[in-house]
């Protein structure tokens, strides 16, 4: 808190000294948040991420469901092994092959838990990679209409500080030009630079996050 307060100190001698010196800046604000959530890209990466993380679902519940097979197998050789008619050979013969079993059980379970580890990383990195581009996308737009209005100062209205204090605690509404961004990103025919809609990784069934700036 006590950072935060000297910043606004800083700011309250810079500013006058500003003003003074080359007039009063030109102010915008934008909320950064909002212009993210409204942007069609972001729902169209949500969903391509939603539909690759019901694939591995699927590909995980296969997996599972392979692994409890082998494991009624296991079990039921130890109750055939049990049986007091087995003959020694037979015995012999059934111990080798739930032994078998075991060994195999046993990558099955590595093989599990490197699936669902890769796929949460590779959940993560998409999700990483498609917030920094769509991210980019916006604030090249903010940029541009900061240059085309010759404006000084752009502030997030929807940032917080590390204290947890909202950054802009006031701005008068008509600085405000958050729909301005989010009608050029949207506008039809829009071509970008880059596209935020690289084809995405199978990621692991754990329920994927709301996707936020």
């Amino acid at each position: 808190m006590k950072r935060f307060l000297s910043t606004i100190l800083v700011l309250t001698l810079v500013f006058p000294i500003a003003a003074f010196s080359q007039g009063a800046p030109k102010i915008g604000t934008v909320d950064m948040q909002r212009a993210f959530k409204e942007y069609y890209k972001t729902k169209d990466a949500e969903a391509k991420i939603n539909d690759a993380r019901s694939a591995a679902k699927k590909e995980y519940d296969d997996r599972a469901e392979a692994y409890k097979k082998a494991l009624d197998e296991i079990n039921s050789l130890n109750k055939q092994l049990d049986a007091p008619a087995l003959t020694a050979e037979a015995k012999t013969q059934k111990a080798k092959e739930r032994d078998d079993k075991i060994a195999n059980i046993k990558k099955m379970e590595r093989e599990i838990n490197d699936f669902s580890q890769t796929r949460d990383r590779q959940l993560q990195e998409q999700l990483t990679r498609m917030r920094e581009g769509i991210v980019k996308e916006i604030t090249d737009v903010v940029v541009e209409k900061v240059k085309t209005n010759n404006m000084d100062f752009v502030f997030d209205k929807s940032g917080v500080s590390l204290n947890g204090v909202p950054v802009m605690l006031y701005a008068p509404a008509n600085v405000d030009f958050t729909n301005d961004i989010i009608a050029v990103l949207n506008k039809p025919g829009r071509s970008t630079a880059g596209s935020t809609s690289k084809t995405a990784p199978s990621p692991s069934p754990t329920p994927a996050r709301a996707v936020r700036p």
